[in-house]
């Protein structure tokens, strides 16, 4: 196999060396009842004797629990945490909170119920737990207090909206939390009589920020006004909340989020900046003296760079870029306990890594090293302890602890050591390329199970979502099916071509005044390696991708017709109408130079970057998925490329999936998406027929399967 360096920019302190070496699987033909068994053990139990590993099915990736949101208790001996199983009967995932002892013994699950619960906290004495859940089907989801030493959980609110965010305080009186406020009188009265017209853009309800006594459930509102907030983070001697607020909801208003200070009662509010950036995961330190916070802004707070962490005093004043050398995309960011250290997590390319910052020095200490990514990252001043999980090609994400001052974090629970041992997972290395221009371009290859050097294999190029995003060491997904496509005989490139985050600011705005300007040449040039290795048949190419993915898609089919088969997931193919439909403007703005209405050079550069213009040039077989709801990538999009190519005779299909937004979460979706993308993909690619995977719960056939669709 190719054995090349990653990509990883030079940084002074951090040191870099090669690497060490969500559901339990199901079969496709299990029935719902023996299925309905299985998910209700614990993730370490075992579900059939041992045998023999097998190739991963579509059912089987979507069967992995996973694991999320973990929690240490505050002695530091157990860890309460989400696990989230498929349940076919219910076409979902549904999640529970569960505990499991810090060594990884003894999973319990804590909570029960139908619709699922999540968000758990521990009490700062350890006496109980809050988490959140719906009441009923139809309720607005409350907070639930369940006592640690045994009990029934009882609801703590009765709020009128549902519960958003929550936090206990230090104390362990008040627990704070989020809610959108009800309805006016005025609103109540139309909607009494189906008066159901409403001001696109302007009907909203603002989030604001509350809190309730544990002792007696009584509430108070601690925020009003017209502004919203979104998010809030409590002083660690529990004096002051500091709190983000943007003008509306709204996703696009995320830039005018300003932060500001307060009592914990909401007296004394204060604002402390005043910029044209967003700031996310602000935290005061531990003596209130500085803030940090992240975000996607250079040192002049100019938007659109890779994510970075500023310092701000909590007196006012102008905030200060943290790091300016570190060409790292961060990810979140904690003081130390004595406030002399900041601890971040860092997307380094391909991976994703725990540092450590000197505040002095500025000095920085790589703290994990693997082909992995870390994620659910939790400090714990009072333990002198990091909580965190680490995903990777064999690993759907165990849980790790780092002490302070150790070298090595220490493994906590082995619930995926099954996957490694009952299926047959592909080979992945990083490898890196020459773009077009000479910059290098770094990238995942799978290979096929039964990978012989020399043979040449058909390709599946999946290119990630975003754009500011890049594919990493980490577990595999249906989304993309890559143990699926592998056992195929596939082999499969994730390149993370120009505007992919992690590789300094130059890559990442390379799309800055031109959307396509190398990213799609980067893709080519990494299929063009492969070839030239030998690896992959240059007569057997197949591309896929969703979102910024799905726009690479429309591109691609554009600017070549050496893939054999296409599938274009929610992608953009008008940028100007696209501008108008999404609820996502902010990003676009930078990539043109301006709107699209406002004249100028910027309408020209929607259109130049517009793929529908060149649909006349498109001969590859292409199918398009969407989901109807889809906000981020309205619908429309997706109609415009269907009928471009339906018009001039391509092979073509959309597939509407019913009641989804930008990414499709019923599981009876999920499984037909894998399976209309092989079948297409084995049609056109490799002339040969493909059988569907059948539903465990709904085992007829699909209407899809072995129609020639």
């Amino acid at each position: 196999m190719l054995n090349h360096a990653p990509v990883i920019p030079a940084y002074a302190g951090i040191q870099r060396r090669s690497s060490e070496g969500h559901w339990m699987p199901a079969c496709a033909g299990m029935t719902s009842r023996l299925l309905t068994v299985l998910l209700l053990v614990p993730l370490t139990a075992t579900s059939v004797a041992a045998q023999a590993p097998r190739p991963m099915t579509i059912v089987d990736l979507i069967n992995v629990p996973s694991v999320s949101n973990p929690e240490l208790s505050p002695d530091g001996s157990q860890i309460v945490y989400v696990q989230s199983n498929a349940n076919w009967d219910e076409n979902r995932t549904i999640s529970h909170v569960w505990r499991v002892n810090a060594d990884g013994t003894d999973p319990t699950k804590l909570t029960v119920g139908k619709e699922g619960q999540g968000s758990p906290h521990w009490s700062p004495d350890g006496s109980s737990i809050a988490f959140l859940a719906d009441r009923d089907e139809s309720g607005p989801t409350q907070i639930f207090l369940l006592p640690t030493d045994g009990g029934e959980a009882l609801p703590l609110t009765d709020h009128v909206t549902s519960v958003g965010d929550i936090a206990w305080s230090p104390d362990g009186r008040w627990i704070y939390f989020t809610a959108d406020d009800d309805e006016t009188a005025a609103e109540k009265a139309r909607a009494a009589v189906n008066d159901n017209v409403y001001a696109f853009s302007e009907d909203w309800e603002y989030t604001h920020l509350w809190r309730v006594s544990v002792a007696d459930g009584t509430e108070e509102r601690i925020t009003s006004g017209d502004f919203n907030v979104r998010g809030f983070e409590i002083a660690r001697d529990g004096s002051l909340i500091l709190h983000s607020r943007t003008p509306t909801p709204h996703r696009d208003d995320g830039p005018k989020s300003e932060l500001w200070v307060m009592a914990m009662d909401g007296g004394n509010a204060r604002q402390l900046t005043q910029n044209t950036t967003g700031e996310g995961g602000a935290e005061l330190s531990p003596d209130n003296s500085r803030i940090l916070f992240v975000a996607n802004a250079n040192g002049d707070l100019d938007y659109y760079y890779n994510d970075k962490i500023f310092l701000l005093p909590a007196s006012g004043g102008a905030p200060e870029l943290f790091l300016p050398d570190m060409p790292h995309e961060v990810g979140g960011a904690t003081w130390s306990a004595d406030g002399s250290s900041i601890y971040f997590t860092a997307n380094t390319g391909v991976r994703q890594e725990l540092f450590a910052a000197d505040v002095a020095t500025r000095e920085v200490t790589q703290l994990t090293r693997g082909d992995h990514s870390v994620s659910d990252w939790s400090y714990y001043p009072e333990l002198g302890r990091h909580i965190f999980s680490i995903s990777s090609p064999t690993n759907a994400g165990d849980l790790w602890t780092l002490a302070e001052g150790e070298s090595a974090p220490e493994r906590m629970t082995k619930f995926y050591d099954h996957l490694a041992q009952d299926f047959r997972l592909p080979e992945v290395e990083a490898i890196q390329w020459e773009g077009e221009d000479g910059v290098m371009v770094e990238g995942l290859l799978y290979y096929p199970l039964d990978y012989r050097a020399g043979q040449p294999y058909p390709l599946v190029v999946q290119t990630h979502g975003g754009p500011a995003s890049s594919d990493q060491f980490s577990w595999h997904s249906a989304h993309d099916y890559v143990p699926v496509l592998a056992a195929r005989g596939y082999a499969v490139l994730q390149p993370n071509y120009r505007g992919s985050t992690g590789y300094g600011d130059d890559f990442l705005r390379n799309m800055v005044g031109s959307y396509f300007d190398q990213s799609h040449k980067d893709v080519m040039a990494g299929v063009d390696y492969l070839i030239d290795q030998g690896i992959v048949d240059g007569d057997q190419l197949a591309k896929m991708g969703w979102s910024a993915g799905g726009h690479m898609t429309n591109k691609i089919i554009t600017y070549t017709d050496r893939f054999k088969a296409a599938s274009s997931g929610a992608g953009a193919v008008n940028w100007v109408s696209m501008y108008g439909q999404s609820d996502t403007r902010v990003y676009r703005t930078p990539w043109f130079g301006g709107t699209p209405w406002k004249g100028g050079d910027a309408v020209e550069k929607y259109l130049e970057a517009s793929p529908i213009f060149d649909m006349y040039k498109v001969t590859t077989p292409t199918i398009v998925l969407v989901g109807e709801d889809d906000d981020r990538v309205p619908m429309p999009q997706s109609v415009e490329l269907y009928r471009a190519l339906k018009a001039n005779g391509v092979p073509t299909h959309l597939y509407v999936a019913p009641g989804q937004g930008h990414g499709w979460r019923e599981l009876q979706q999920r499984l037909f998406k894998a399976n209309v993308e092989i079948d297409w993909f084995e049609r056109w690619v490799r002339n040969r027929e493909y059988t569907w995977e059948l539903s465990p719960v709904h085992p007829g056939q699909s209407s899809f399967a072995s129609t020639g669709n």
